[in-house]
């Protein structure tokens, strides 16, 4: 089953999925970021943003986003006095396919650092939280695809009750519009000394910590235990009274521009490294990028690839799908799961162009998606998008690689 939302809508969707009893993984992905219902503050230099539902007999077992993040989670563990940084490396067991935020939270289960009854809480929150933001969606597709249930199961949800309560929440979020447009608004105390005066001393103990502009309604949602709307219901006759604000969503637009204006301006010759197993690939890559003052290394067993990449510290990855020994996909999530590349972008190279294809690469945690045949415009258009532009006016610089590198891609060659 896949089709737009222009034709059936979401509600109906999971209707379907639940009357059928259906097993499977259901896809949604936004068709831009022009949509308004979109407010969430997301790289838009990235994807557009999509989610997935898995289901098993018509009842929601997990959902959300697929950009692989760990922040909803981080949040929904700090009200259980769980702080600090998440190791991914504790999720290596659970496939790279599923959602690394659902196997962070069964690897805490299994190590007794949550109870069940906090599991169950946590992941009732999130299903509730992307499911309010899916039924916000006004324009995107979807896919839905029979596959074996996730597993392991903590609490699946029956789609009904949910989706009619979420609804109801949405229709009344509507009528907050006036003073709150965006979960992602930030509110703040202008006058502290007024606010304390005006509230009881337990709610302000409570809330004051949070509300220093730095927290989006959203995570205050969530270190709260509490749904979006409650909590703006609660902030609401504060806002009108002028006791709190909101402060506009981050634009994060911005902040990319800015990195790519401190890439231009750096001497640093940005390194990037394909891993494909195709020489005519590889050959084209590194020169088209060398010509355009690029620092290009290619390599075609992804097995070494994985040792070699960690010498090289690449700026910038392009990892080919389709690959013998390991897969693209695979190689992506073992990356991600470093923390020497859990920021560095990956772009996934591959001959297929279909939306299971760009889902799957995003829940690997792919940065972007280039399709193959592609000529050197494109390329170098999505390399300068994540690294800056190279200077072909300005002699190439010798690699930096030592010798025990020189003699891996040697034999990388050999192999080819």
């Amino acid at each position: 089953m896949q089709g737009h939302l222009s034709e059936i809508d979401i509600r109906s969707i999971l209707q379907l999925l639940e009357l059928g009893q259906r097993t499977g993984e259901l896809y949604f992905e936004a068709y831009s970021w022009n949509d308004p219902s979109l407010s969430v503050a997301r790289d838009r230099n990235q994807y557009p943003p999509s989610w997935l539902v898995f289901v098993a007999n018509g009842q929601i077992v997990y959902a959300g986003s697929t950009d692989g993040q760990l922040n909803r989670l981080q949040d929904h563990l700090h009200r259980y006095g769980l702080d600090g940084p998440l190791d991914r490396s504790i999720i290596s067991a659970i496939s790279p396919f599923n959602s690394p935020e659902y196997g962070y939270l069964w690897a805490l289960l299994e190590r007794h650092v949550l109870t069940p009854d906090q599991g169950r809480a946590i992941l009732s929150h999130m299903v509730r939280e992307t499911l309010f933001e899916l039924l916000s969606l006004h324009s995107g597709s979807f896919v839905f695809k029979l596959n074996s249930a996730l597993s392991p199961q903590l609490a699946p949800l029956e789609i009904g009750p949910l989706v009619a309560n979420i609804t109801k929440q949405i229709q009344e979020w509507k009528q907050l519009h006036l003073h709150i447009q965006s979960p992602e608004q930030r509110p703040v105390i202008p006058n502290q000394e007024l606010f304390k005066k005006s509230v009881s001393a337990a709610t302000y103990q409570r809330l004051a910590p949070w509300l220093n502009g730095q927290t989006s309604i959203r995570r205050l949602a969530r270190h709260l235990n509490r749904d979006l709307l409650s909590v703006a219901k609660g902030l609401y006759p504060y806002l009108q009274k002028g006791l709190i604000q909101l402060a506009q969503v981050q634009n994060l637009e911005s902040d990319s521009a800015t990195y790519r204006l401190d890439q231009l301006q750096s001497d640093q010759v940005p390194r990037i490294v394909c891993v494909d197993d195709g020489l005519t690939v590889r050959q084209a890559v590194e020169q088209i990028l060398d010509g355009q003052g690029y620092e290009a290394t290619s390599i075609a067993n992804p097995l070494r690839a994985l040792g070699l990449l960690f010498q090289l510290q690449p700026d910038l990855i392009l990892c080919d799908i389709a690959m013998p020994e390991l897969e693209g996909y695979e190689l992506c999530a073992m990356l991600r799961n470093s923390k020497a590349f859990c920021q560095t972008p990956i772009v996934m190279l591959t001959g297929k162009d279909g939306f299971l294809d760009r889902i799957r690469a995003r829940m690997a945690g792919a940065t972007d998606y280039l399709t193959k045949p592609f000529g050197p415009s494109e390329l170098l258009t999505l390399v300068e998008k994540y690294v800056g532009p190279g200077d072909p006016y300005r002699p190439h610089p010798d690699k930096l690689l030592d010798k025990a590198i020189e003699d891996e891609l040697e034999l990388d060659l050999l192999d080819s």
